[in-house]
């Protein structure tokens, strides 16, 4: 699959990339680089809920025209969790980019509102899925994000010393992550 023959929407952690520098984070370039690519708008960028944010993921899904691609960013790979771990029926979604999932217990003391997503789904995604896995992440330790992956039925790409793939980490454009983005969309 082609980027352009989906929609992408890129689902953001908290904040949603709208702090100082966020214009600049790797999906919020995504979102305008890539033609077919919009953000998953929350009410509330600071306040996670299961609820409202898993709604907003769905009907922004109802509202596609084409088969869709998710990418998850923290807080957002676990909204995608939360929406699909153990449905059978995936509807219009083809697949889902994960990267650097947060844990709500590990990510507590520097992210404390991450505490709304808990507990961490842990049955399978009804859909091909890749995670990108730190093993500098503050949020959420390697074996960790390994672990959820597995329970997921994620491929786990092992990113190396990246921090939380995010602007703190120094990765504004990121580069690597679009390429395996693509590869990841190739084998859809």
């Amino acid at each position: 699959m082609k980027s352009r023959d989906a929609d992408i929407l890129i689902v953001p952690g908290i904040g949603g990339g709208l702090g100082p520098g966020g214009p600049t984070i790797w999906y919020r370039r995504w979102s305008k680089s890539l033609l077919t690519a919009t953000i998953v708008d929350q009410a509330d960028w600071d306040t996670p809920a299961i609820a409202a944010w898993t709604a907003r993921l769905t009907d922004a899904i109802a509202a596609a025209d084409r088969p869709v691609v998710l990418v998850g960013h923290s807080a957002g790979a676990l909204t995608i969790a939360h929406a699909f771990a153990g449905e059978s029926d995936p509807g219009l979604v083809q697949g889902a980019f994960l990267v650097t999932p947060s844990h709500p217990d590990e990510a507590a003391e520097r992210a404390p509102a991450i505490a709304a997503l808990s507990p961490v789904p842990s049955a399978p995604l009804p859909f091909p899925s890749m995670l990108i896995a730190s093993r500098t992440d503050p949020y959420c330790r390697f074996e960790t994000a390994n672990d959820m992956g597995l329970d997921w039925g994620s491929a786990v790409a092992d990113a190396g010393d990246a921090g939380h793939i995010n602007m703190e980490s120094g990765h504004g454009p990121w580069p690597e992550g679009l390429m395996m983005f693509s590869r990841f969309l190739a084998r859809l």
